[in-house]
């Protein structure tokens, strides 16, 4: 199993002037450590469940494209990008370039978008959430039409029209950047991964919940002729032993995981010092997940 870091928060010792060379140093640490995977969340605002809205939030690509100059070896990707914040021609374009310039290391990550104070608070489009799994299956279907370097011609969607399709460069991942698709609603979202993505990541789902979802994934796969073990498997890290340093317990509740064949774990440091926590916490634990069969 692979371990990935996903940093949520940007309230760093030292205040504004501090965040970049944190963020300079929590890449050299993940990398460091043996991650596969670097992320973002891609919000406006701080999500007010987790902190208030008013603490420091980065924008998301331009965060990425900072770390694509400070790695040689990590994926990047937001997780996930929200489909109403970017024209999905605009967004294609966006990875595109952070695929070009990080050497082939970008992955979009994409979802139906839900946090309405921040689409209210700064006047963007908050769809109903019937017409955003809409324009999300339309962002998806123009993202691959523009890295498909034979096929420059029009998108006519019910929300989108593109006259031209025409991205260069083109990405040079292969055949294109990756997509995560998050999310683990079983009527739209999974559908749409059996449909479209590269992977899937789950979010608080326990062992049985995510065995449930694998299996309503499955079925997906099935009816559109997707094969399912093509699908990489990940889940986002809410527990609290890694957290307090217990990395046997960590790892023995991700042996669980590995068993349902999930290949990744996306962890967050929670800390005001997200370089130090990345040294202390995730090296040991990409060693012993290393281990899982």
């Amino acid at each position: 199993m692979q371990l990935g870091i996903h940093v949520p928060n940007f309230k760093i010792v030292g205040g504004t002037p501090a965040i970049a060379p944190e963020l300079v140093r929590v890449a050299e640490a993940a990398e460091a450590a043996g991650a596969t995977w670097l992320s973002v969340m891609d919000h406006y605002f701080q999500m007010d469940q987790m902190a208030p809205a008013e603490d420091p939030m980065l924008e998301g690509y331009t965060t990425l494209g900072f770390w694509a100059g400070h790695t040689t070896s990590i994926r990047l990707g937001l997780l996930v990008s929200g489909v109403t914040y970017r024209h999905p021609g605009l967004l294609a374009k966006i990875v595109s370039t952070l695929d070009v310039l990080s050497g082939g290391r970008a992955a979009l990550g994409i979802g139906a978008s839900w946090y309405e104070r921040e689409h209210r608070g700064l006047g963007v489009p908050f769809p109903p959430v019937s017409e955003r799994f809409e324009r999300l299956e339309e962002a998806l279907q123009i993202c691959l039409q523009m890295w498909d370097p034979t096929n420059n011609g029009p998108y006519d969607g019910r929300h989108y029209q593109l006259a031209e399709t025409l991205c260069s460069p083109q990405p040079l991942s292969q055949p294109h950047p990756p997509i995560t698709i998050g999310g683990s609603g079983e009527r739209k979202t999974l559908r749409l991964v059996a449909k479209y993505a590269h992977a899937c990541n789950l979010t608080r789902a326990s062992a049985d919940e995510a065995a449930h979802k694998f299996d309503v994934l499955r079925r997906h796969c099935d009816d559109v002729g997707r094969d399912y073990d093509e699908i990489v498997k990940t889940i986002l890290y809410m527990g609290p032993e890694l957290y307090g340093g217990d990395i046997d317990g960590f790892a023995m509740e991700m042996a669980g995981y590995a068993k349902l064949g999930v290949d990744g774990v996306m962890v967050m440091p929670l800390s005001d010092r997200p370089a130090d926590w990345v040294e202390q916490h995730c090296t040991p634990a990409v060693a012993r997940l290393a281990e899982l069969p």
